[in-house]
């Protein structure tokens, strides 16, 4: 029989120590199609990289989200911010997005592929979602980065509403944004190593030692 484990409460991550995420200094944020080229080589020579979006959000019943406006990818070294609004990113976002040997990690992307979609008319191969990783470890529920985080790490995720809820579509972005965007999909790649070492180390454990 099969036994399902559960995630933290709210009341346990709360009380848990800061994740330690990327610093400012790591975050590249993308404003030409030179920088995007740049991009584009340092992701291809990563091959798996941490993956999310950010929408403006929706506040009324049947509105359409017009997101993306922001996507994010990350190393364990560093996070690289596209804007939708940046159309001389677009040749390289799409190659990345469509790229079968960039690995594409992230939690619940469903809804992000689709808008993604929507938006550009890609479909982004290589995707990774985490959720499936969790469920095959036991996790009944959803595993969303900040229960990931709290799992692996015992730290906590921060997640501000406010930064949230916050005007993804602007052109300039605060460096809270940078920072809450760049982090969503750094964890993203933290998480899928995490879960590498826990299979090899798996691996390595003599059977009946499981």
């Amino acid at each position: 029989m099969s036994i399902h484990k559960t995630t933290p409460h709210k009341e346990e991550i709360a009380a848990l120590e800061d994740f330690e995420g990327i610093r400012m200094e790591s975050v590249f944020v993308v404003t030409s199609g030179r920088q995007a080229g740049i991009a584009l080589k340092e992701l291809m020579m990563a091959g798996t990289v941490g993956f999310d979006t950010e929408s403006k959000p929706t506040f009324h019943k049947g509105q359409k989200s017009e997101g993306p406006h922001v996507l994010q990818f990350a190393t364990l070294e560093k996070a690289y911010i596209f804007q939708a609004h940046v159309r001389e990113s677009h040749e390289v976002l799409m190659e990345v997005l469509a790229s079968p040997v960039i690995a594409k990690i992230g939690f619940g992307l469903t809804n992000d592929l689709t808008h993604i979609h929507s938006r550009f008319g890609v479909t982004p191969r290589a995707i990774v979602d985490l959720n499936r990783s969790f469920k095959d470890l036991g996790y009944k529920n959803s595993v969303g980065a900040r229960s990931a985080i709290a799992i692996f790490f015992n730290q906590r995720l921060a997640k501000s509403k406010s930064i949230t809820t916050s005007n993804w579509s602007t052109a300039q972005l605060s460096e809270k944004q940078i920072l809450y965007a760049a982090n969503d999909a750094y964890a993203a790649i933290r998480v899928f190593h995490a879960l590498e070492q826990r299979a090899q180390a798996l691996a390595r454990t003599p059977a009946h030692h499981r």
